[in-house]
């Protein structure tokens, strides 16, 4: 299993934005301007094999209140209402979830089990997962569209206490 690595600052502050520990092998792929972890990539598959179920972690507790806020809002079916009346943006997410599928199926391959990821290019299942790989990997226009409505996160402290 290949390995992706972290250094012990950022698995102390990934843990305290998560609020548990991680399960898998991961990464940071984006930071804030605080320089603090906003998004981690995970390895497919747990150590026992199992896979795991996205490739891109949105960690930011600002983004992750936000976008849960959007969820709750009905902001998903907003999305898909747009997927199905815009082929080319249909178009753009399948893209998008081909270069997510490649990237993950490079560390490990996964057969899908019924939905693609974040729901497919017709289907919008997850704001955090698509928000997650606009920040780690874009274009995602699910994620683009998703930052557009919940703002970058402007913080002025740290959201794990001081360094």
């Amino acid at each position: 299993m290949e390995h992706l690595r972290h250094s012990e600052g950022d698995r102390r502050a990934v843990e305290a934005q998560i609020g548990r520990p991680l399960r898998s092998q991961w990464a940071v792929v984006r930071r804030c301007h605080l320089g603090l972890p906003m998004v981690i990539e995970n390895h497919p598959r747990l150590e026992d094999g199992t896979p795991f179920p996205t490739l891109f972690w949105l960690t930011c507790p600002v983004l992750t209140r936000r976008v849960s806020r959007l969820e709750g809002e009905g902001y998903m079916a907003r999305l898909n209402d747009e997927l199905a009346r815009d082929d080319a943006r249909r178009r753009r997410m399948a893209e998008a979830i081909g270069r997510y599928r490649a990237r993950r199926d490079a560390r490990a391959p996964i057969e899908d089990s019924g939905a693609p990821p974040g729901g497919g290019e017709d289907r919008v299942k997850c704001l955090h997962a698509h928000l997650a790989h606009e920040l780690a990997s874009p274009p995602n226009p699910a994620g683009a569209a998703t930052l557009a409505a919940t703002g970058w996160p402007d913080c002025g402290t740290s959201c794990v206490g001081p360094a």
